[in-house]
């Protein structure tokens, strides 16, 4: 096929590396990834400055959209409006903030109707594993899901309880007869019960809230179940590094067990949280400047494969900023449009690549939700393209994201890297115009 444009860049992340590369686009998808000065007659040309870097649109596996049902919180035209503008250009969307959440076919149909029409970037859904919903999940992947979110302790909101170990046992069973993938909240119940329970204004009483012990007892649940079932698991926004070790051996063993973390555990500090800053709680939470340092081992070392945004936004009043009281506020970071920035800031300073990060949040979300075509320059994938200023800085305004409520952890802080310019299908993204995403369906490319 002809192409009908070529994006030239003198530096592009392409089969793991930084390579000089002209990429050749027709209807949507790359057709030809040659030497940079290759001529390709009748195309249109777009040259790249010699500051910019072409990247893939990345893949954000974890976003809570929260519609219908809370979209005073975020919704699809603001959730798919801030992934564009952080080179995100598909996201797979979590089955619980909203009403209804996604346990059934009738609920998945009812936010795909909402989604529709509104999406700036591809989305996909989770389906979720609440109790009783067993019969459900086999229909709910037919329908084209991507798996199954379940928690192992109150997941925040009534209407998504959690699983007990009995309940898990019998989702992993029932998922490994169609081989779907379960995802965990690993948090222990009873650990969190016994600890001390949060209040008032001082982090480190939140902290002591959500022990490191939580982890690690539901993620060794979580690790035992799919030993005894053979089903596939995936722990969610890994904050505790101490587990890593148990995963890795559950790796080295065979089992199905994979595991992601979260731009906010690789980039923060909990002895930097000052008293009141409620937009830092989130479950689990941010944890030590050293444990974070563990965390960048465990992804160096390939235990950790994926970087999410736990995307999980709300209003402005329910972060309760009016007390500061970390008991009462809601839970959960709002960064779906700052994870690249975020993560490149502090991978750099660590003496990582660009290619690092593509592999983290492109090439390794794509690949654990099975869109293996996604996340990565290459002939045949989506022409999802990112146009990177990697050393350009800029104060984070929370004002001027396209989030819905404006809030963020990174509120005020100088990060390096901008997003210039995000590619959907061939097209640059214009977030003022009408949306041009899809809705993506398990095994659609």
């Amino acid at each position: 096929m002809a192409a009908q444009v070529v994006i030239r860049a003198r530096r592009a992340v392409v089969d793991g590396a930084e390579q000089s590369v002209a990429v050749s686009v027709a209807d949507g998808r790359i057709v030809a990834v040659d030497p940079y000065d290759t001529v390709v007659p009748g195309a249109d040309v777009i040259e790249l400055s010699d500051d910019e870097v072409l990247l893939p649109g990345l893949v954000d596996a974890h976003v809570h959209v929260n519609e219908p049902g809370r979209t005073e919180w975020e919704g699809f035209a603001s959730a798919t409006r801030a992934a564009a503008a952080g080179g995100v250009t598909t996201i797979i969307d979590m089955p619980l903030n909203s009403i209804p959440p996604t346990v059934s076919v009738a609920a998945l149909e009812e936010k795909r109707a909402v989604a529709r029409d509104q999406a700036y970037v591809d989305v996909g859904f989770w389906g979720g594993a609440v109790p009783g919903n067993l019969p459900d999940l086999r229909p709910l992947h037919e329908a084209g899901v991507f798996g199954f979110k379940c928690f192992l302790l109150h997941s925040g909101v009534d209407e998504f309880p959690h699983l007990s170990a009995g309940e898990l046992r019998e989702a992993l069973a029932e998922t490994a007869t169609f081989d779907a993938l379960v995802i965990v909240h690993a948090e222990d119940e009873q650990t969190i019960e016994s600890s001390p329970q949060p209040h008032g204004q001082g982090y480190a009483g939140f902290l002591g809230s959500r022990p490191k012990e939580a982890e690690e007892r539901a993620i060794a649940e979580v690790i035992d179940a799919t030993r005894e079932t053979g089903g596939r698991a995936h722990i969610l926004h890994l904050s505790d590094a101490d587990a890593i070790p148990l995963i890795a051996t559950a790796q080295a063993e065979g089992l199905r067990v994979s595991v992601e973390t979260c731009p906010h555990y690789l980039t923060l500090d909990a002895e930097e949280i000052p008293d009141g800053a409620t937009q830092f709680k989130c479950c689990p939470p941010i944890r030590e400047h050293d444990n974070q340092d563990r965390l960048w081992a465990g992804l160096e070392d390939g235990v950790i494969r994926t970087i999410v945004s736990d995307h999980s936004p709300c209003t402005e009043e329910l972060k309760r900023f009016d007390s500061g009281d970390f008991g009462e506020a809601w839970g959960g970071i709002a960064g779906l449009q700052l994870g690249l920035p975020a993560i490149w800031t502090e991978a750099r300073e660590r003496g990582h690549s660009l290619v690092d990060v593509v592999r983290w949040m492109g090439e390794g979300p794509a690949d654990q939700v099975g869109l293996t075509d996604r996340g990565r320059i290459a002939v045949g994938s989506p022409a999802d393209l990112v146009v990177f200023a990697p050393d350009e800085s800029f104060t984070v305004d929370v004002a001027a994201l396209r989030h819905k409520n404006p809030v963020s952890a990174y509120a005020g802080r100088t990060l390096t890297g901008a997003v210039r310019q995000t590619w959907l299908h061939g097209i640059p993204v214009d977030i003022d115009a009408d949306p041009r995403g899809r809705l993506l369906t398990r095994g659609q490319s």
